[in-house]
């Protein structure tokens, strides 16, 4: 599943979350969790930050925050959950129904997003933030397969006894017949689970490259 990095102004459509981050350029914002709806957000936050009275005041001072609560504060950092209506920078993830990966990074005003879908809900994801006037900036983009969506089970089988019993060494520490008696199948046919595992790995890894 392929995986995108993705950083965003906030501040360019007037997010007062993004606002506030500006305001206080030293602390490192993180979002732990945001539960997304039509009527708009709850978010979990942490804030790294020697300010966390300042940074509390702020936020109940703040138009756009429905409600907050404070978990913790101290001379580190602060810990708070906020309800809030207003979600200009939230909105093109629940329009393309995508959910980052947590903790999204929020740093003088810029969100630092990473996301994992399906090429047509991370192409989704982009089209909201050009139609929503959000400049972004791709980091990374990255595609990542699960072993169980490369090799079977066999295939896997075959590849983990021959790195464990040196097959891959130079010079080699086992042979293929070896194997097979490991795997209790004929030398004949690990020849050709081999070719098949190997063939798939190689494929995957040429793909991924020319990315």
């Amino acid at each position: 599943m392929p995986k995108i990095q993705v950083k965003l102004d906030g501040t360019a459509v007037d997010g007062w979350l993004a606002t506030i981050s500006s305001e206080f350029p030293d602390a490192e914002f993180r979002l732990l969790a945001t539960q997304l709806r039509d009527d708009g957000a709850f978010v979990i936050l942490e804030v790294l930050t020697p300010k966390g009275d300042e940074l509390v005041r702020r936020f109940e001072n703040t138009p756009e925050v429905d409600a907050v609560d404070v978990y913790h504060t101290d001379e580190r950092m602060v810990l708070l959950q906020f309800q809030t209506s207003a979600t200009k920078s939230y909105d093109p993830l629940r329009k393309s129904k995508n959910i980052s990966i947590y903790p999204t990074i929020l740093r003088n005003g810029w969100f630092s997003v990473e996301l994992a879908a399906s090429h047509e809900r991370l192409s989704k994801y982009t089209d909201e933030l050009a139609a929503a006037g959000i400049p972004y900036e791709i980091v990374s983009l990255v595609q990542s397969h699960a072993v169980s969506e490369i090799l079977t089970d066999r295939q896997w089988e075959f590849i983990t006894e021959a790195v464990e019993r040196g097959f891959y060494e130079t010079p080699r520490n086992c042979t293929l017949a070896e194997l097979g008696d490991v795997l209790d199948i004929h030398k004949s046919a690990v020849s050709r689970l081999r070719h098949r595992a190997e063939s798939r790995v190689i494929k995957n890894f040429v793909a991924e490259a020319a990315q």
